[in-house]
Order: structure tokens, then C-alpha cells, then sequence
């Protein structure tokens, strides 16, 4: 039971994370681990806010949203 409320719970996070945008930064870890071994990998504050500003100012500065 509590595995499955555990599997439940990193869905509906990863939805979420989705949903507004942000990339899951253990995918890109992992990404990072395996394809670019050398390279640094970013904390996980630089990703959250190089994963904003593509979004956000991704059209020259002009806001890039639904509504």
C-alpha cells in the first residue's frame, strides 16, 4: 500500500512539474551522467532557473505563456 502511494505521489509531481513548465532535474542528471560524463553538472537552483528563463523569455523578452 504505502508503495503505492509512494509511486502515486512522484506522478503527480512529475505532472505537476510538467504542467507549469520545469523540466525533472533527475532526468536531466541522469542524462548528464550518462551522455556527458565530463561535463559539470548544474545544482539544481541554476536548473530550475536556466529551465525559467528558456520559458519565460524564450521570444526576446516578451512573456510566452497560454493566457
Amino acid at each position: 500500500m504505502l508503495k503505492k502511494i509512494s509511486e502515486i505521489l512522484s506522478y503527480r509531481k512529475q505532472f505537476i512539474s510538467l504542467l507549469v513548465g520545469v523540466p525533472s532535474y533527475e532526468t536531466y542528471v541522469d542524462h548528464m551522467r550518462t551522455h556527458h560524463p565530463d561535463a559539470q553538472v548544474k545544482s539544481r537552483k541554476e536548473f530550475f532557473c536556466e529551465a525559467q528563463e528558456d520559458r519565460f523569455n524564450a521570444k526576446g523578452g516578451k512573456i510566452s505563456r497560454c493566457c
